[in-house]
């Protein structure tokens, strides 16, 4: 046996360099200087949450907030409050025209709506008693962060309620489905 498999060093990892160590940080991406909860943080949001209002909520089956509103609705103990001034029903519930109009306080403000829209976005959420400003996919407002802050919310930007609460519960596959299979290994895709 040689020496270099007897002392373990053929079988050891490189020290790591400060540079493979290092995740971007939002300075480093243009025109982020915000830097959002941690996966913890997320995770304790969602499980603390009973109600989520999706404000832009849509009839059309090819919209996001169409698909997250589905999710939520069927596979999650959430209540769901859809908002949309120009909507009466969604998914056979009720639309409210605002989060002014909400029965209750949603814990969760969920958000599909225009850029500039979101500072006033964040107001309404402040004044609904909201606790966490939900940004969706491609939701990046720092106005809307530091409005919510400001008030004590909890914000979150540039992340999908839906992807995020299926993967802390374990229905999200590589591809981003629930494919019903339980294991440690990687599938074999069929070619």
């Amino acid at each position: 046996m040689s020496t270099e498999y007897a002392t373990g060093d053929a079988c050891a990892l490189p020290a790591p360099t400060a540079a493979a160590c290092a995740l971007p940080s939002p300075a480093s991406t243009p025109g982020r200087r915000w830097v959002g909860p941690s996966q913890q943080e997320r995770f304790g949001m969602l499980r603390r949450a009973r109600s989520i209002a999706i404000v832009g909520a849509s009839n059309n089956p090819a919209r996001a907030s169409f698909f997250v509103a589905t999710y939520l609705l069927s596979s999650t103990a959430y209540d769901v409050y859809l908002v949309n001034p120009r909507e009466s029903e969604i998914l056979g519930q009720p639309v409210y025209a605002s989060l002014a109009e909400l029965p209750v306080k949603p814990d969760i403000v969920d958000v599909f709506r225009r850029h500039d829209d979101l500072p006033g976005v964040a107001q309404e959420a402040i004044d609904s008693g909201a606790s966490t400003l939900w940004l969706q996919l491609g939701s990046w407002n720092e106005e809307a962060a530091a409005i919510a802050e400001a008030a004590g919310l909890a914000v979150v930007m540039d992340r999908c309620v839906k992807i995020e609460h299926a993967r802390f519960h374990g229905g999200l596959h590589l591809a981003g489905f629930d494919t019903g299979v339980i294991s440690s290994r990687r599938q074999l895709l069929a070619r």
